[in-house]
């Protein structure tokens, strides 16, 4: 990786990246409501499952067969995995994430492209998703579809403990141990994701279905899901 690559790679998982990603805590938020999660541990669990069944089954797999795609130059594979991600956003605030976070990721990528570059409009087209437009970037920057992985899952977990330390409250050291609790298992996770075929992608995580739908509601709320 060259240097440019990597310090590319470190912006798009920066939280300064403007696409809001600090305004959602993906269900996180509701089941500290719940009482599910109340302190560090089980904080970091509920990360943990989230990274095992959610991430690892369905967004990562996605992410590596979108760079794929977006490396071929083919519209019709970047609108049926498109198509696949909004299918499988089980509630109101988890589509709108996902559309908010790509549209702002396609605005603030369009700026750095050649003019001519057709990917814009084939996002576009296809309708902006994080996912989608966050392996467009990643491409855009030199990065592998390994390290585009490791990229957005770390982005993923920083948002999910700045969520936890804001809302459970926890210390800035508890939000360290389970950052680094996570990013312990990402590797192996993003070397098996890239195995995982159309017919093995699963997005089936019930119970953070139920609490963002009951986030969607909630009375008092920092987060947007």
């Amino acid at each position: 990786m060259t240097p440019a690559t990597l310090l590319g790679l470190m912006r798009l998982a920066s939280p300064a990246l403007p696409v809001g990603g600090y305004s959602y805590s993906d269900g996180l938020e509701a089941a500290i409501d719940a009482g599910v999660v109340h302190d560090e541990t089980s904080a970091g669990d509920w990360l943990i499952d989230q990274l095992h069944l959610g991430l690892a089954r369905a967004d990562l797999p996605l992410l590596a067969q979108a760079h794929a795609a977006w490396q071929a130059h083919d519209g019709a594979r970047v609108a049926e995995l498109t198509r696949w991600w909004l299918a499988t956003r089980e509630t109101s605030e988890l589509r709108a994430q996902t559309e908010q976070m790509g549209r702002s990721m396609l605005d603030w990528l369009e700026p750095q492209l050649p003019p001519d570059d057709p990917s814009i409009a084939t996002l576009d087209a296809a309708s902006p998703t994080w996912p989608l437009a966050f392996a467009l970037a990643a491409l855009h920057t030199g990065a592998d579809a390994e390290a585009t992985l490791l990229a957005y899952a770390y982005t993923w977990a920083e948002n999910g403990v700045q969520a936890a330390l804001k809302a459970v409250p926890l210390g800035q050291r508890a939000g360290q141990r389970m950052l680094a609790r996570l990013a312990a298992d990402l590797p192996p996770l993003v070397d098996a994701a890239r195995q995982i075929g159309d017919d093995q992608r699963i997005a089936w995580l019930p119970l953070l279905a139920i609490r963002s739908a009951q986030h969607e509601t909630q009375y008092s709320r920092l987060f947007r899901s």
